[in-house]
């Protein structure tokens, strides 16, 4: 007892600084656990440098941005918690659709983490590290004053940007999959919910048909059922498809948020080479936070603030029985047209009722019709009750509803270092990113053009189709393989399967084929340290099954990476990319729809994302057989 009265007084007279470097051997846990033990430890751990020193272990930020961001919370204790929470985020996410390339890179913004989207476009005059990269916001999460997180998605509807607030669900350490999901909730407090005046303005029908279908298609013993037993909350995965789709939609045109004071802030601070301008992005960045945090707590630009606070509500929760009220009305639709006897056959009228009446039966989905009669079922499959009744089930579980993110883990299959994605999910998928190292040189992202001289336009092509390749290494049979994974790609119609291997090589094998070019773009002589034997991709059995033909890799003395096809001499020239400094001196873009900004499901070959007026660039022509 002696001894360990000893040596708590010994760590206790330690000096703040000399705690911080033992700190250093600690996770924040650990340090959390000390503090419950007793008040000397409590007020020992409660050290700002100790913080401080955590916040430097978590490695997203240098120690001068972390300066800067603290302005923005209570402690750094409140930074290093927010900075534990989103760490798993950072990094590359993607989707197979479309097949051009749909890329999200996370990386940090100001006391925040931001989603970007890589826009698929052409590699201009002056190159990949000085030519405007484009991009287009997904999501953001900010840190709030106590370190708790605030989740916006980003989309654009009628030529205006919004932001549409929600929660985060869960953001687990090792996640692989993010999900935009939405998600009941019971109501802390008995006040009045602010009602959204999209809301009010929906008409009742046109939500109804958004949301889907009610509890009609339950036979009454089922309903009393339900109210007899406790509500098991159903998740939103369980949900079919076009109703989680019209769940989605629903609720992002009810809660969204028009904020014009944030359309000219930047999202994160540019690359900057003196301090004057980065003080001013700074500024900017606070003053755009500090607006964020208020819409997020009492709405945006339609909320008067003068009314009092008790006016005020939650902006990214929905009043569930708004949307159980039009489903009622709904339902009473429906059960009038389908009748209370058996089968009832109605013929198609030529009236306008007539019209109306096969309308709502098209929108129910209840009936086909053949030889000009609509036949109404009574009695509808079981796994159509089935469906309906999570839906109603996942609807009671709760008594308001919200947008939320789900980081979580699940168990994913791959080839070639690419994920075997759900069709079906509103999701995005992290790439594992191998981090270079003495036995894998070459691993990580690199980006580039086909041509040599590396990124030179020619007369007749001003402009080359820019090509984001993942670099992994993978053991197959005795052999180290090096496997370059296509995952953008800037044409204006997709030319290979997104995901697919642009080139496989044997760095245990040397190749001996000359470097068919003596110098580089600024006529300095090519001095080639490492080739390997490899095939590159190649024009196979169609589009989803491309072949391979032989070829090279060459590694030049500037770090440059170019494969070259033995039979067609085509070139594909890459250079290591540092996505946050390109995005940084990038432009944005608009987004697109709230869903589809998030996740693009429409299986899809040419450019979705270039459907805006600022893009300066064109894009390249379809397939070519340089290959």
């Amino acid at each position: 007892m002696l001894s360990e009265s000893c040596g708590l007084s010994l760590l206790v007279a330690l000096p703040d600084d000399i705690f911080s470097i033992i700190s250093r051997f600690l996770f924040p846990r650990d340090l959390c656990n000390l503090s419950v033990c007793c008040k000397s430890l409590c007020s020992l751990v409660a050290s700002e440098k100790i913080w401080l020193t955590q916040c430097d272990m978590v490695g997203i930020l240098p120690h001068e941005e972390l300066i800067e961001w603290r302005k923005g919370v209570s402690s750094y204790k409140a930074l290093c918690c927010f900075l534990v929470s989103v760490k798993p985020l950072i990094g590359i996410w993607v989707h197979q659709n479309p097949e051009l390339g749909n890329v999200v890179y996370v990386m940090p913004g100001f006391v925040s983490v931001v989603g970007c989207r890589i826009i698929p476009q052409e590699l201009g005059p002056l190159g990949v590290e000085d030519g405007p990269i484009l991009w287009a916001p997904v999501f953001e999460i900010i840190a709030d004053f106590d370190g708790s997180t605030i989740f916006f998605l980003h989309g654009r509807e009628k030529g205006h940007d919004y932001l549409y607030p929600g929660l985060i669900k869960a953001v687990e350490r090792s996640c692989n999959v993010l999900l935009l999901e939405v998600e009941p909730t019971q109501q802390k407090n008995q006040g009045k919910l602010l009602q959204s005046s999209s809301l009010v303005q929906y008409p009742e029908k046109e939500i109804s048909r958004k949301v889907g279908r009610s509890n009609s298609g339950l036979s009454r013993s089922q309903r009393v059922l339900e109210q007899s037993e406790p509500v098991q909350a159903v998740p939103f995965s369980k949900l079919a498809f076009s109703d989680r789709r019209k769940l989605l939609e629903t609720v992002t045109s009810q809660v969204r948020l028009k904020v014009s004071d944030l359309e000219s802030r930047p999202l994160f601070p540019q690359l900057r080479d003196d301090v004057e301008n980065f003080r001013k992005d700074m500024v900017l960045l606070s003053e755009r936070r500090s607006i964020l945090l208020k819409i997020f707590k009492f709405g945006g630009d339609d909320i008067d603030w003068k009314a009092g606070p008790e006016l005020l509500s939650d902006p990214t929760q929905l009043e569930l029985s708004e949307i159980r009220k039009t489903l009622d009305i709904w339902s009473s639709v429906r059960s009038t047209l389908s009748g209370d006897h058996g089968h009832k056959h109605l013929t198609k009228s030529k009236t306008l009722g007539g019209y109306f009446r096969n309308s709502f039966r098209q929108i129910l989905g209840r009936s086909g019709s053949i030889n000009g009669t609509c036949t109404i079922s009574r009695n509808s499959s079981s796994a159509s009750e089935n469906r309906h009744g999570l839906l109603h089930q996942f609807l009671k579980s709760g008594d308001t509803i919200g947008l939320t993110l789900h980081a979580c883990t699940m168990k994913l299959s791959s080839y070639r270092a690419w994920p075997n994605m759900h069709d079906s999910r509103f999701a995005l998928y992290k790439l594992p990113m191998q981090a270079p190292r003495t036995d894998q040189e070459y691993a990580g992202l690199w980006g580039g053009t086909f041509g040599w001289p590396p990124g030179r336009p020619s007369e007749d092509k001003p402009g080359k189709a820019l090509f984001f390749l993942l670099l992994s290494y993978e053991e197959s049979r005795g052999q180290r393989l090096l496997i370059a994974t296509k995952i953008l790609e800037g044409t204006h119609y997709v030319l290979h399967p997104n995901g697919s291997a642009m080139f496989i090589v044997n760095v245990d094998e040397p190749s001996l084929d000359p470097f068919p070019w003596d110098t580089d773009a600024d006529s300095c002589p090519v001095n080639v340290k490492h080739a390997f034997v490899g095939e590159g991709i190649a024009n196979g059995y169609g589009f989803r099954y491309p072949g391979s033909k032989p070829g090279s890799l060459f590694v030049t003395q500037n770090g440059l990476l170019a494969f070259i096809w033995k039979e067609s001499r085509a070139v594909l020239t890459l250079q290591r990319l540092n996505l946050p400094e390109l995005l940084k001196k990038g432009e944005q873009v608009p987004a697109l729809l709230p869903i589809n900004n998030f996740s693009y499901l429409t299986k899809s070959y040419s450019n979705v994302f270039a459907g805006f007026s600022n893009m300066s660039t064109c894009l390249s022509s379809p397939r070519q057989n340089h290959i």
